[in-house]
């Protein structure tokens, strides 16, 4: 998306909240219609799992129009929800990440560009900026894998380190950070892969940041660079089960795998499924609804478990 875009003193917005299990691919789809010189597509969270989605027109749309191509891309509930307003900021993006306040989770601090100069000598600044993609830090499933990041690299040596669905890119600039390792980081967004690429230079960790566009653990990509000795997968329920297996592959023994993007009531489903992978519990981080697991795999090589026919 441009993030960099000369805009009339006065302009039309249209915008929907959404819930963060439908924003990714409603974003996706609404961004690849309406990003262009004229019209550029936005998200934001809110941190209580809902999510802003935004279109910025330089000129009055055919709100028609607009409304027929969100709902191609989300529905007609999704499009008739729609809200336009015409506003009186030439720097709209900035103006709505003002309002987010940096995120502290152990000894990281996620911040915007507006809080660089606030950051303390002794914590982690991971600068992201909200208008490129998803992942700013403010929900707690991300704040909850910065909690096990931090706990982790405490007492541990972790030396190959994978972040599945990355996102923004927050979790993989914050493993550089704190590991002082390199990362390979997958999304099958090509925004997400653009966005967190653009987050590693802004965060002077490019060089150790190998960012891929790749669908779930079963790429090539990731099994050239396997085995991993920490996997972060900050997704959702569904994806998370169906991955445990191909995961279990990637692992070196005493390897540590951070689930995450869990509703608290799921929890219990996502850690059955990388049981019966070898994995087990070792810590788990629950914070405002949201759970985050960190799974250890055992030091001897221990075949995973099969479900029977």
């Amino acid at each position: 998306m441009p993030d960099a875009v000369s805009l009339p003193s006065s302009s039309v917005v249209a915008r929907i909240s959404i819930d963060a299990g439908k924003a990714r691919h409603v974003f996706g789809d609404i961004a690849a219609s309406f990003d262009s010189p004229d019209a550029v597509t936005a998200a934001f969270e809110d941190g209580h799992g809902e999510w802003t989605i935004a279109i910025h027109f330089r000129a009055p749309p055919n709100e028609t129009a607009v409304r027929a191509l969100v709902a191609l891309a989300a529905g007609a509930e999704t499009a008739n929800a729609l809200v336009f307003e015409t506003i009186a900021t030439r720097d709209w993006v900035k103006a709505s990440l003002d309002g987010l306040a940096p995120v502290t989770a152990g000894r990281f601090v996620v911040h915007g560009a507006h809080d660089r100069a606030c950051i303390g000598i002794n914590r982690l600044g991971i600068e992201i900026e909200a208008a490129l993609a998803f992942g700013t830090g403010h929900h707690a499933s991300t704040r909850g894998c910065l909690l096990a990041l931090d706990w982790l690299a405490k007492a541990r040596h972790l030396r190959n380190i994978l972040d599945v669905g990355t996102g923004s890119g927050v979790l993989a600039i914050a493993a550089v950070k704190a590991l002082r390792r390199p990362v390979l980081a997958s999304d099958i967004d090509p925004i997400a892969v653009r966005a967190a690429r653009a987050n590693a230079r802004l965060n002077r960790v490019g060089g150790a940041m190998a960012i891929v566009r790749a669908a779930g653990v079963g790429a090539r990509q990731l099994h050239e660079r396997a085995p991993f000795d920490l996997v972060f997968a900050n997704i959702l329920l569904a994806p998370l089960q169906l991955m445990a297996a191909p995961m279990a592959r990637l692992l070196a023994p005493g390897a540590r795998v951070v689930l995450s993007g869990l509703l608290t009531a799921q929890a219990n489903a996502a850690l059955a499924a990388y049981r019966m992978q070898g994995l087990a519990l070792e810590r788990r981080i629950v914070l405002g609804g949201w759970t985050t697991l960190v799974l250890r795999r055992s030091s001897r090589a221990i075949a995973p478990l099969r479900r029977c026919p």
